[in-house]
């Protein structure tokens, strides 16, 4: 008797203890993610401020007295505009989705047989991908304009949706993840008379779709922040983000149409992670198999 009320005891004291830790852990994460929040609320507030509460020192962090002037604002300087604000946004959803849908499919094309084919050349060109990781955008910048200039691509979209397409990062990530797909899965597939189109899109794809949501949300924000720099430089067929960037410029008058501009920029991606993130987190259907 004595002994069973022991190990309760210990038992309790156990359950407790994991309690108060991962109570205590909790409330660590969650101060920290509020910590980490602080400036997209910081952000949110600002595009409701008035100019009065843009310029008071100190800085208030919250909102006061709320105003949609700011956003009334940015659409009038939009409307006097003599590209029209549609064009914008048509010319960045264009090149972002083409860059982002075209991206995965061809990375996620040429990493499937780099991940289960061995061929001749086929670590060279994993490495020479490996490699390219290492270089920045600012080194590659000089070259990429000479080889859009040599196609005849200077002012067109595609300069910059097919630089895009070559993302190594995404190649990598997509090879790491197919990798770890069964083969034995794959093998059944083929005894059952699917060809590798069919286990391509039907049994690869799907089973890979953290990998490619992944880079979704890496490659979006990227395309969708792009002004065109030295690449386009006709009025219409600039980006909705080298526009909002020129009304920022007017100087102090406009700060809170840049607060709103600011607001509006990231309000995009960020829906885009907290739709997509769930998936991001899920585990590969297959990851428990073992071959």
């Amino acid at each position: 008797m004595v002994s069973n009320t022991i190990k309760l005891f210990r038992m309790n004291k156990k359950l407790n203890r994991s309690f108060t830790v991962t109570f205590l852990m909790f409330v660590f994460l969650a101060l920290f993610g509020a910590f980490m929040a602080l400036p997209l609320v910081y952000a949110v507030n600002n595009a409701f401020k008035p100019l009065d509460e843009l310029f008071i020192f100190p800085p208030r962090f919250f909102v006061r007295n709320p105003t949609l002037d700011n956003f009334f604002d940015l659409v009038s300087l939009m409307g006097n505009s003599w590209v029209p604000l549609s064009r914008y946004i048509t010319n960045t959803l264009f090149i972002t989705i083409a860059g982002t849908v075209g991206h995965i499919l061809l990375a996620s094309a040429a990493a499937y047989p780099l991940a289960k084919y061995r061929f001749f050349g086929s670590k060279a060109i994993f490495s020479i991908v490996v490699l390219s990781l290492m270089f920045s955008p600012h080194v590659t910048a000089i070259p990429n304009y000479m080889v859009m200039s040599w196609l005849g691509w200077i002012n067109t979209q595609a300069s910059i949706i097919v630089p895009s397409l070559a993302f190594p990062l995404g190649l990598f990530l997509m090879k790491q993840f197919m990798e770890q797909l069964p083969n034995a899965l794959l093998e059944a597939a083929k005894v059952d008379g699917a060809s590798e189109y069919r286990i391509f899109w039907s049994i690869v794809m799907p089973n890979v779709k953290p990998a490619w949501l992944t880079l979704m949300i890496l490659q979006f924000p990227m395309l969708w922040g792009t002004d065109g720099g030295n690449f386009i430089y006709s009025e219409n067929l600039k980006t909705l983000h080298y526009a909002l960037g020129q009304i920022i410029q007017g100087g102090i008058a406009r700060a809170g149409v840049g607060a709103a501009v600011a607001l509006f920029i990231m309000i995009v991606p960020i829906t885009l992670f907290i739709i997509s993130q769930s998936s991001v987190m899920q585990t590969m259907a297959n990851s428990g198999i073992k071959d």
